[in-house]
C-alpha cells in the first residue's frame, strides 16, 4: 500500500491518508496518485473483508 493507514476500533474502520504526498503519474498519465491500496487488500483483523482504494488528483 502507498500512503494508506487503516485501523479498526470495534466495528469502525478508519483510513488515514496524507493528502500532501504524491507518487507520480497514474498509468494513464491523466492523474497524480496520492494514495492506493494497489488492488484489493484485507481489512486489518478481518481477513474476509476486502477494500480497494485509489486517491488521486487531476494532472
Amino acid at each position: 500500500m502507498k500512503n494508506v493507514d487503516m485501523t479498526v476500533e470495534g466495528n469502525i474502520l478508519t483510513i488515514r491518508v496524507d493528502l500532501e504526498k504524491e507518487f507520480g503519474a497514474s498509468k494513464s498519465g491523466k492523474s497524480i496518485t496520492i494514495a492506493s491500496t494497489e488492488g484489493n487488500v484485507s481489512v486489518p483483523g478481518h481477513e474476509e473483508i476486502k477494500i480497494g482504494l485509489n486517491i488521486y488528483r487531476k494532472k
